[in-house]
């Protein structure tokens, strides 16, 4: 009896394990994603086989970053080698900055080539709210500028701002788009607008003391690997920027929550407030980027505007916020440096102030609309 048991033990353990090796292997050939510290805005098509690259000016084409995401076991490869090639660095330098790359399926049957185009980008100075991210897959919202250039020579003007929102889903809180703390929103000062809006992060917020997440909307990245070991390290803020930036405008509403808590316990002696502000910060190397946590203390920052306490009021109808980029103490703007991109700009909204360190009212609600950067040209 025992041998026939330890027999059909042996029979099945054999079968299980011919299943897994006849798995078969997957048959995909595609570029599902590209990333990269130059890389601002990336546009696939599949099915033109096409990827557009919208790299910030000034970034050396000749080594490029790219860290594609690709089908599982899927491989990809310059058609053609070039002298600065090394691992996911990549020479774009040449000619048109075009190159063509193939996809090679897991099990080595399909292939599928890419051509990838560098286009050469900067940050617009006027944001209005009116457009999503167009072919995104995200369950929520991704706001998006476009400009063209306005004069010959000038690159086109692309933003895809950030926000907390994907790691308010892990939450699991948000029902559809309209339940995550950032969307756009109909109820503009002019067409759309944005609208942030504190919420509560469940019993997963509580069980990582993270018990509110406010709405934010920054110009920079969201590194959602941080979001739980380091909160506001997770929000990098600033691209490069080519001009003085003189004045940070535009439009709000606000309403606070009725319930401020701080560490998840109710405080009724605070009420919430949002915040604005923008930072202008030199960064000589384009992988450095300021953050939640160092933002508005770094000894690399040049200017800040900061909406004052005492205008970041409640108010139901929409008003004009001018607020002034004022130099950090010694420190000046190098005009040279604006056209070498050794200079970064963030700007960053919040429905609650505090909210990175997750204190705030649930409910408090900012809507911004009309956002210009106002600058000066380079002295040259």
């Amino acid at each position: 009896m025992k041998l026939k048991k330890w027999i059909l033990t042996l029979c099945i353990g054999i079968t299980a394990m011919s299943c897994i090796q006849n798995e078969a292997l997957n048959m995909e050939a595609a570029i599902d994603g590209c990333t990269g510290p130059d890389i601002q805005l990336t546009n696939i098509s599949n099915t033109e086989k096409r990827v557009l690259l919208y790299v910030q000016k000034g970034a050396d084409l000749s080594q490029q970053e790219l860290i594609f995401t690709l089908p599982d076991g899927a491989t990809i490869e310059a058609d053609e080698k070039r002298q600065g090639d090394n691992g996911n660095i990549y020479d774009f330098s040449e000619g048109e900055h075009v190159r063509s790359f193939t996809v090679t399926s897991e099990d080595g049957e399909y292939k599928a080539v890419y051509t990838i185009y560098i286009i050469l980008t900067e940050l617009p100075t006027t944001y209005h709210f009116e457009q999503l991210l167009e072919g995104s897959t995200s369950n929520y919202d991704i706001l998006y500028e476009e400009s063209e250039p306005t004069a010959i020579g000038d690159s086109k003007k692309i933003l895809e701002w950030s926000s907390g929102n994907p790691g308010y889903e892990l939450t699991s809180m948000a029902k559809d788009r309209t339940g995550y703390p950032t969307m756009l929103s109909a109820d503009g000062y002019m067409g759309k607008c944005v609208k942030l809006e504190t919420k509560d992060t469940g019993s997963f917020g509580a069980m990582v003391k993270m018990y509110i997440a406010a709405g934010n909307l920054f110009i920079g990245n969201f590194e959602l690997g941080d979001a739980l070991k380091d909160a506001p390290a997770a929000t990098k803020f600033g691209f490069k920027f080519f001009k003085h930036p003189v004045r940070l405008t535009g439009y709000f509403k606000y309403k606070a929550g009725s319930v401020f808590t701080e560490s998840g316990q109710a405080n009724e002696n605070r009420k919430d407030r949002f915040d604005i502000y923008a930072i202008f910060y030199e960064a000589s190397d384009n992988s450095f980027m300021l953050n939640g946590s160092n933002a508005l203390t770094h000894p690399s920052l040049v200017a800040v505007a900061r909406i004052p306490e005492e205008e970041a009021i409640e108010t139901e109808t929409w008003t004009k916020f001018d607020i002034p980029f004022e130099l950090k103490e010694g420190k000046s703007i190098d005009e040279e440096k604006l056209v070498q991109g050794k200079y970064k700009l963030g700007v960053v909204f919040s429905s609650s102030v505090d909210g990175a360190y997750f204190n705030g009212a649930v409910g408090s609600t900012l809507y911004i609309d009309e956002v210009e950067v106002v600058c000066q040209e380079p002295s040259f």
